[in-house]
Parts: C-alpha cells; structure tokens; sequence
C-alpha cells in the first residue's frame, strides 16, 4: 500500500477535488491488504460529499464506531461523516430504538428520509396500497429505499457513501471491493468488504458498540419486519431476508438506479392511464388509455 493513500482524516469542511473514476483500479489495489480503519481513513481523506448509509446492521455499525475513533484522533468530539438512515416504515420497533442509541452516543448527525409523500404506515397504504412488497415488491423497493436514497443524495449533496456490504454475504457482494463508482458516479466504499460475519460480531463486542436487540434472538441481517426471518443453522447470514422471495438478493440500493427508476415510471404511467379510463367509465370498451399510452412509449 503506499503511504500517500493512508493519512489523517480532514475536517468535514475541508474542499478535496471529485473522485476520479479511471483512478479505481490503482486505488483498490493500492487498498487491497489495508484494514478497514485504513480504507476509513482513505475515504475521508479523498471523497468529498462523504457519507454513511445505514440501517444499522453489524457492519455498518461497526464503521460508525471505527469513524468516531478516527475523528476522535484527529481532534474532533464527534464523527465527521453524517448518517442517512431510510425509514422505509416497516422497520422494527428494535432498530428504531437502535438509531436513537446510536445518534447519542456517537454524536454523530442523523438524517432521515421516508418514502415520498408520507410519514406512517396508514398514509403509506392509503396512497400506494396494503402489503405493496406482496403485490409489487419492485415498486415497493423503489418507494421505500430508492428513491429516497436518490433525494438523500441530491438534498444533501452526497457523492460518496460508506456501506455495510461484504463480501461473504454472498450473492452479487462476492466480488466487492473497497471502493466502487455506480452508473449514477456515486462512488461506494465498502470497509469491511474482506470480513465475515464473526470478525464484525468479534469486533462489536471487543469494542461495546451497540447493537441491534433481535441479533440476540438469532436474527443476522434485519431489514422490514414483514420479510426479515432468523436464518436456519447453516444458511448464509443474509438467508433471513426477504423471507419466502426466492432468488431476491438486493433491495434495490444497490441495483442500477436508472433501471428501477424507468420501470418505476412506465408503471405509474400505466396506472394514470388506467385511472383515467376508469373515471370516464371506458375501461370495458375500445383502446384503453393504457395501450394506447404503451405505444406512445
């Protein structure tokens, strides 16, 4: 590793140049046997408009507490990297209380965002309908974390954001390394990308960070109460997720933006279409609004 890419932390204010995409490969490998502290220390020091993404998990709140320590060195009471929390709604009560923990004891800067439009559960459903991960689970990944993941970035002036991701949760994450660049020019950077479960679960109660209540019942990767299950003796850490939906893997955050959010908006069209129709009563006769929207696409 070179001695130019680990360094002291900057203050949050400082101004640091836009990453440089065709940097990645150089970088990575000049990241590939640092510690996750280290890649820490590389991203504060390099990617301006850095956040962290989280919604709690071990990983994820083993990175706040490895921050805090890195602030804490540099002479700051608090960390310097803010938290963007997305309160899909559905959340369990154990990780809401889990983020006010959290928020206290790092003193760090917590903002939320909700799904477009709403603040409960009863305004949610009264505008997109009941159990919506059952009847369109990719509208509802995009209502409930994609978009206000794409509001977080664009209010706060995000360009770099730290994850909980890693590579033996399997899936497409076999593959991650320390840093990545989305299609949108969101840079990622993923810590502690290179350990396992037990090394962050090590780590957490080496370092008393607070952690979610539910992991205590056996529970491994939490996401919304409605699909989050404890996993089975043997299967892989994030198996408890989206319970009973075969092959799903990611959430959406993670997948290509500009997919989702075209399938998203072909599907709100439809809809207004059929919307339309049924007001005017022709939804039984001739060409729909639908279909001759479809051929407008």
């Amino acid at each position: 590793m070179t001695a130019s890419l680990i360094a002291s932390p900057i203050a949050s204010g400082s101004t640091l140049p836009p990453f440089d995409p065709s940097t990645l490969d150089e970088v990575n490998a000049s990241l590939s046997s640092a510690t996750p502290r280290q890649i820490l220390e590389w991203a504060t020091q390099n990617l301006p408009g850095l956040f962290q993404t989280t919604a709690f998990g071990l990983t994820g709140l083993a990175a706040t507490d490895m921050l805090n320590k890195i602030a804490r060195k540099a002479g700051h009471k608090s960390n310097t990297v803010p938290l963007i929390f997305i309160d899909t709604l559905y959340h369990f009560d154990e990780t809401l209380a889990l983020a006010q923990k959290v928020k206290k004891r790092y003193g760090v800067d917590l903002r939320v965002f909700k799904p477009p439009g709403v603040e409960s559960v009863a305004e949610f459903e009264a505008k997109y309908g009941e159990e919506l991960w059952k009847t369109d689970e990719d509208t509802y990944d995009y209502l409930v974390k994609v978009e206000p993941a794409r509001r977080a970035y664009q209010e706060l002036g995000v360009l770099a954001v730290i994850t909980g991701r890693r590579q033996s949760q399997g899936a497409d994450r076999a593959t991650l390394q320390p840093i990545e660049v989305d299609s949108t020019g969101l840079v990622k950077v993923n810590p502690l990308c290179r350990w396992s479960f037990d090394e962050v679960r090590d780590y957490i109660d080496m370092a008393g960070v607070p952690f979610n209540e539910l992991l205590d019942q056996g529970y491994k990767s939490i996401g919304d109460w409605h699909s989050t299950k404890i996993p089975v003796e043997g299967e892989n850490e994030r198996a408890g997720r989206w319970a009973g939906q075969a092959g799903k893997t990611e959430c959406g955050l993670h997948k290509d933006y500009f997919k989702m959010k075209k399938a998203f908006e072909k599907k709100q069209r439809e809809q207004d279409h059929l919307d339309a129709d049924k007001s005017r009563g022709e939804d039984a006769v001739g060409e729909s609004s639908v279909q001759l929207g479809l051929l407008s696409i």
